[in-house]
Order: C-alpha cells, then structure tokens, then sequence
C-alpha cells in the first residue's frame, strides 16, 4: 500500500510528513517516571510524525541524555515537552537552598490525613509511612537559575527543533528560543490561556479539550477549537483531546486546525514507558470508566476509574494545592505498593480509552490514522456532503 498524503503548513515547517504529535507525558502511570521517553518519541517521528519527550521531571543531564538516545534512534524532528509552571521559574541560590534547607514543608491538616488513613481501612490496606524523599529538584540545578531555565538551556544545547509548552506561558523564554530557531507549541484548556500563550510567543496553540487524559479542563474540544482559533487568528491551531483516530484526525483537520496532538492512544503502544497493567486497564475500559478528580495532584485530572478514586470522591474532601495533595497521597500511594495493589495508582486516560482495543507499535499506530484521515478527507467526506446536498 502506497504511504497516504496527508500534510498541512506544519509538516512544511517542522519536516515530518504527517499532522500527528505524541503528547509529551510525563509521569502519568503512578511510577513517577515520564511515559513519553526517547523510545516513543523516535518512534512516532520514524513513522512521520512528530515524536515529543516528557522531560518535566528529567534534571539537566538526564533531559541531556534522553535528547542523545532519541538521536540514536531516529534522524527525524522531535521535541520536548516541559512545565513552565511558576515555582520552575524561580533562580535558586545559594540562599535559597539555605531557606529550603530549614523550611518545614506546611503541615497537611490533621482531617485530610485521618480520611486517607480511613480511605486506606476501607480498602483494606495496611498503613505504612512513606521512606523520606531523597531527591531535590533543587540541588540538581546550577546555582543562580531556575529548574525550567536550566531545562531549556539544555534544549538550546542540543538544537532540539521543537518545544512544547504543557504548562505556563512560553513568553520568558520565547525570544532566546526564536533566535536559535526553535518553533514553540503551548498547551492551553481556555480562550484566555489561549491569548495569552499567543501573546507570549507561542508559534502554534494546542488547545486541549476535557475529553484528554491527565490534566484537563472543562471545555469540550469542538467547542474550544473554533473559539480559539478565533481568538488566536492567524496564530495556527493544534487541536488535543479525543485524536485517538483517523476520523477524529480527519474531523480536527476539517475545522481547520493543522496538528493533532494525541496521548491516550499512545499510552498503549508498544514503546510506551508504562507498566501492563496500566495498559490493560485502559484497554478494558469503557468511556464511561474515566473520570475527572484532583486527588492525584491537586488539579483536574482524567483517570481511568478506581475506588481509590471513589472513596476520595465519597468522602468530599477539598484537594490541597499542587504539591501538598502530592504529599497527602505519598503514604497511602506507598502503602498500595506494599499491598500490590497497583490496580488503585494514577493511570491517566482519556474518553477515548472506550476505542482502545489492542496493543499496537507506535508507527502502526502512526500509519494507520494517516491512512484512514487521508481516505476520509479524500473520498469519503466529500462523497458525503455531496450526497446531502
């Protein structure tokens, strides 16, 4: 079968051959360990699309590392996809890490941590306090630069061609990325965040609809696409959020967007950096087994369902901020692992996980929805608006 022809202004720019982006995941599987490393990247970007690394939580060297190991795998575009969340952004000095060292994280209040110890009874899991964390993001960054700065030195290091924004506006950074000839991508969920992005130097806006695994909004992606694309205009629009197909490649591209940015139907694949189980789950899964909650960190996150989730949901309690929710959850994540019970950790996915049905490589994945986006687009979606009219 002849490769199909299926390209927009951003395959022109970027130097792949179709529209199709992995989402760059970072640790969504409950292992703390990014989903989208260097074997998934390269292989989407062998298929023709474009391969994104989860870099979020990689310090300097290991982001250095994984860039290296993608090169070894694939000549073609790829990029990396990091946070550009406030507290990233903050220099850290040598009084800093003095103030670190002798703050006391805030205390969780006494109720939250006496319904997780209550949550953990009902499943019938032993309490066990987590080991203390001996990683600090801080000490793995140069003196005097912030946790992203030093990421994105690194990006411009290795002449990575592609940057994406998951989190935060690109604007600190936009102008030294430009310069070096790097074409900037930003996740957003809203029309506010979207002109702000833009604002900020964003080359392309992703704009990511609630049907999307792991962190989501509210907004559905054929109600958000369009307002965006106004908004923006004639910034080009990405559109994430139930692209898990050629139909749905096929119906974004129709509305005008020029990339897919796809992540649940690659937390499947063969290269993803996930353990079975995880996968198995989605493949089982129904749409209507993902749901929306904070208890993972704090923010709206889409699941694969479970009674951990359940009992969190039952008992009504308000999530911490970011970051303390984290630390909330670290004992009774902890103690699910001890018990074996890994069935109840984090396992983000999207509504589409209900079409999800088989284990695939990557660059199956990759050809088949540029197959069929193709067919559509070429033959099947005229023939119907003739028929209509």
């Amino acid at each position: 079968m002849s490769r199909p022809t299926l390209r927009t202004e951003l395959c022109d720019r970027i130097g792949i051959e179709y529209p199709i982006i992995s989402a760059g995941m970072g640790p969504v599987a409950g292992t703390g360990e990014p989903v989208a490393t260097a074997e998934l990247a390269a292989a989407v970007s062998n298929a023709g699309g474009l391969g994104m690394i989860g870099g979020v939580s990689y310090s300097p060297d290991q982001l250095r590392a994984e860039i290296h190991k993608v090169r070894s795998l694939t000549d073609r575009p790829f990029g990396v996809d990091l946070l550009l969340a406030p507290s990233f952004l903050i220099p850290i000095g040598k009084k800093e890490r003095a103030a670190a060292a002798k703050m006391k994280p805030p205390s969780l209040p006494s109720g939250h941590i006496e319904t997780m110890q209550k949550i953990a009874e009902e499943l019938d899991i032993e309490w066990h306090s987590a080991p203390p964390d001996t990683t600090e993001m801080g000490s793995w960054v140069p003196e005097g630069k912030s946790w992203a700065g030093s990421q994105i030195e690194v990006l411009l290091e290795e002449e990575v061609p592609v940057f994406a924004s998951g989190l935060g506006s690109p604007e600190p950074f936009a102008k030294t990325l430009k310069a070096h000839g790097v074409t900037i991508l930003a996740l957003v969920g809203n029309v506010r965040a979207a002109e702000q992005v833009r604002s900020g130097g964003a080359d392309y806006v992703v704009a990511q609809g609630t049907e999307a695994g792991g962190h989501t909004g509210r907004i559905g992606t054929l109600a958000l696409l369009p307002q965006v694309m106004e908004a923006v205009d004639p910034t080009p629009v990405i559109a994430a959020g139930g692209v898990s197909s050629g139909r749905a490649l096929a119906g974004i591209l129709a509305t005008g967007a020029v990339a897919g940015w796809c992540g649940s139907v690659f937390l499947v694949a063969d290269e993803a950096n996930q353990p079975e189980l995880q996968k198995e789950r989605i493949l089982s899964a129904a749409a209507e087994d993902t749901v929306v909650t904070r208890l993972y960190s704090g923010k709206t996150m889409r699941n694969i369902r479970n009674p951990l989730i359940e009992a969190w949901e039952r008992h009504g309690l308000d999530a911490l901020p970011m970051g303390q929710q984290a630390e909330l959850i670290k004992d009774i994540s902890h103690s699910i692992r001890v018990a074996g019970r890994e069935e109840l950790l984090m396992n983000a996915a999207g509504q589409t996980a209900g079409m999800l049905k088989q284990r695939r490589p990557a660059g199956q994945i990759v050809a088949e929805m540029a197959q069929e986006a193709a067919e559509i687009l070429a033959h099947d979606l005229g023939t119907r608006i003739q028929a209509s009219t």
